[in-house]
């Protein structure tokens, strides 16, 4: 009898410190204020979207791509599409208004400060399942597929639906 309650209390211990354990992996950046960066977007979402000429096309909203991330692979997709924001969509960017390439750089560098933070999860294993990779490569092939300028364009349009997505998937890691 005692061994039953032993082994059915070891199994809820161990289920317990493995969703414990997710959580901590879904959960494991953004330890600033999102208010600012969504701020900062709104103040220059209109003038971004005006110069996008291909209304019809989407990047990151293809098929629900962020939509179909399971809780374990959170933390590697925040990884990927911060890179992808850093390494291609601001470095493409090629702004000649003062007040837009001061927001736009604003929010790299929130970027940039979130990558830092997310260093401290990739040390806790950042899992990258198969959905994962999948949908980051469908990402950056959307990119690929246009012009480099209009793929910036496009993808800073964009912005909120990953703004929102960060959000959802970091509650409670933010703060506002």
């Amino acid at each position: 009898m005692k061994k039953e309650y032993v082994s059915l209390w070891l199994l809820g211990a161990v289920l317990f410190l493995c969703s414990v354990h997710a959580r901590g992996l879904r959960r494991c950046l953004i330890s600033m204020d999102m208010h600012h960066v969504e701020e900062s977007f709104r103040e220059i979402k209109r003038a971004i979207q005006a110069k996008d000429t291909f209304q019809n096309v989407t990047i990151l909203s293809a098929s629900e791509t962020l939509h179909s991330i399971k809780p374990e692979d959170v933390c590697c997709v925040t990884k990927s599409l911060l890179e992808f924001y850093v390494d291609r969509v601001f470095k493409d960017h090629q702004e000649v208004n003062p007040q837009i390439l001061r927001k736009v750089s604003s929010i790299a560098n929130s970027f940039l400060y979130m990558q830092k933070a997310l260093q401290q999860c990739e040390q806790r294993l950042c899992h990258c399942g198969q959905k994962a990779t999948n949908a980051t490569r469908i990402i950056h092939d959307n990119y690929s597929q246009l012009e480099v300028r209009s793929a910036a364009i496009k993808s800073l349009g964009e912005l909120d639906l990953f703004l929102a997505w960060i959000g959802k998937n970091h509650e409670g890691t933010s703060t506002a």
